[in-house]
């Protein structure tokens, strides 16, 4: 079997891909001495000859290469997100894609708590006072306990939200696209049809949907008219789940206390865009998961290395992506 490795496997990562698949031939498109955290672009001159007669890669090559890979029986992303690669047709035909689901809860969990609790202790006003020499008390603020929390979207990074908010005292919510089924720390769970309901009971609400054509727009100017008046609104999804331009109204007339936005739409949010003024939007450049936290690193070597092992043995996959819908297929829920 002939593996294309796209992303940087570090050292360490290598010698563990190697010793779980003797007698493969492995293809790494970086060098081996670029730290984990490096960025380097993928040299599509130098590589894409080797990825013609790949049977798996692991990475996110670029789309418009993949019609070429006759043989390719399996992509491993190195995200949780799938977009473009589950649209149709971008898979050649008979292969199978796996993303890196459950990765990134940890991290991406973390950063939303940190967001939601910069908004709701003002202390992103305090920075920006800070920067002008102000010493000015911004008034009131709102705890975490007694809150009622709505996560939209319940796979790893949503339902790790919720536990962590639950610890703090919240009441937990969470939506989910087909089951009912959630873990113990969730106090109720929903199905889509009921997100309208839902919304203006919801003292914050988390997004961390995929993006297809189902989530496109989904917090309209309507939607985000219908949450709760003074709320808050978290997107580590995708951008495209929310109407920037509708967002930056209702957040300039005070309607919702705060936004935290770690994927925008366009991304990269361009300077001249309005957002950027918005003094309760909390905007991060899409980094709450990538490596930042090594141990993100290390679980992302770990299932792909898993599922390549999984491929070759002609077992099931550990984390298999339904192509017509973007989600995993399989959920399973972090640790208690």
């Amino acid at each position: 079997m002939k593996i294309a490795v796209l992303m940087h496997f570090d050292a360490p990562s290598r010698e563990k891909l190697e010793k779980a698949l003797p007698g493969c031939e492995i293809v790494y498109a970086f060098d081996r001495s670029l730290s984990y955290l490096d960025r380097e672009e993928f040299d599509r001159e130098k590589y894409a000859k080797e990825l013609l007669d790949a049977d798996a890669a692991v990475g996110n090559p670029p789309p418009d290469l993949l019609p070429s890979m006759k043989k390719l029986g399996l992509l491993q992303l190195f995200s949780a997100g799938t977009e473009p690669y589950s649209l149709p047709g971008v898979l050649p035909e008979g292969a199978k894609l796996a993303n890196t689901s459950g990765a990134f809860g940890k991290a991406i969990s973390e950063h939303m708590l940190a967001a939601m609790l910069t908004l709701s202790k003002k202390l992103h006003l305090y920075r920006d006072d800070m920067r002008e020499g102000l010493w000015l008390d911004r008034g009131s603020v709102t705890s975490p306990e007694g809150m009622t929390v709505l996560s939209v979207g319940m796979g790893d990074i949503g339902s790790r939200f919720l536990k962590l908010t639950k610890l703090l005292g919240a009441r937990t919510v969470g939506i989910r696209k087909h089951s009912l089924t959630a873990p113990d720390w969730v106090d109720e769970v929903h199905l889509a049809e009921d997100l309208d309901s839902l919304l203006p009971s919801a003292d914050v609400v988390a997004l961390s949907v995929p993006g297809n054509a189902e989530t496109r727009g989904l917090f309209d100017e309507r939607r985000l008219r219908l949450m709760k008046k003074g709320a808050i609104l978290l997107n580590v999804g995708r951008g495209s789940a929310v109407d920037s331009l509708a967002l930056c109204r209702v957040l300039s007339e005070g309607y919702l206390a705060g936004a935290a936005l770690d994927v925008t739409d366009p991304e990269p949010l361009p300077p001249e865009h309005p957002l950027w003024k918005c003094e309760n939007a909390l905007i991060t450049p899409h980094v709450s998961g990538f490596y930042h936290l090594r141990e993100t690193y290390d679980n992302i070597v770990a299932i792909a290395i898993e599922n390549l092992v999984r491929f070759r043995d002609g077992k099931p996959l550990l984390t298999p992506v339904d192509p017509a819908t973007g989600y995993r297929e399989t959920q399973v829920w972090p640790k208690a």
